[in-house]
């Protein structure tokens, strides 16, 4: 099995980190989630729904769509929030990657573990950059929202395509193609990682100077 593999780059201020990787991984696991499934016997089941709700961001012009569990949002932003300490205690100019691992399990014989196999993987490079006044925030607020608004659309296009999902299981088998642990929704089996870097880049941050400076100069 091929892994499919996606990079994303964004740059922020500081105090839009949060929101700025919740629109992203929320985004992505709204594509990638399905409502509980309800066998009746082995081959045979219903799928629940999937509640939506729209989330406004604070610090960024930007509302994006969540699913609605409670759950699942206090996972990513624990996840989160660790990355965001982490960038924030690295000395490394705030530059560092957050990925999203899609994976499915592979049952193995006593007394080995189970096999974990990666299908998707959505990496999210992220930059963080320092501005000198409020006007220049209120620009990258504006500006970060549109590159938001860019990202998702290019998120569900990616998605869209009939690139590889695991195949609907089996009851038997659910758990390893499932997370089931959570009681309102059914994502596929995911894992959240993070790292903090200084090799990641300047490109978008200058990018980002580049937008604020000639929206100044307007």
């Amino acid at each position: 099995m091929n892994c499919r593999s996606e990079v994303l780059e964004v740059s922020v201020e500081g105090r839009q980190v949060d929101e700025a990787m919740l629109a992203v991984l929320h985004t992505i696991l709204l594509q990638r989630s399905t409502g509980k499934f309800h066998y009746k016997k082995e081959g045979t089941y219903s799928i629940g729904t999937v509640g939506t709700q729209d989330v406004d961001c604070d610090f960024i012009d930007f509302t994006f769509v969540r699913v609605s569990s409670d759950e699942l949002d206090r996972v990513i932003r624990k996840a989160v929030a660790e990355f965001k300490d982490a960038l924030g205690n690295s000395g490394s100019d705030g530059m560092g990657q957050i990925s999203l691992e899609f994976y499915q399990k592979k049952k193995s014989r006593w007394p080995f573990s189970d096999e974990c196999i990666p299908w998707e993987v959505w990496s999210i490079k992220v930059n963080v950059v320092n501005l000198a006044n409020e006007q220049e925030r209120q620009i990258c607020r504006e500006k970060v929202g549109e590159k938001l608004g860019e990202k998702v659309i290019n998120i569900v296009e990616v998605i869209n395509r009939h690139d590889y999902l695991p195949k609907m299981p089996t009851q038997s088998e659910v758990d390893n193609v499932f997370d089931t642990s959570l009681k309102d929704v059914q994502p596929y089996l995911y894992k959240i990682t993070y790292q903090i870097t200084d090799s990641l880049g300047t490109s978008v941050s200058t990018t980002m100077r580049r937008l604020i400076k000639d929206t100044l100069a307007l």
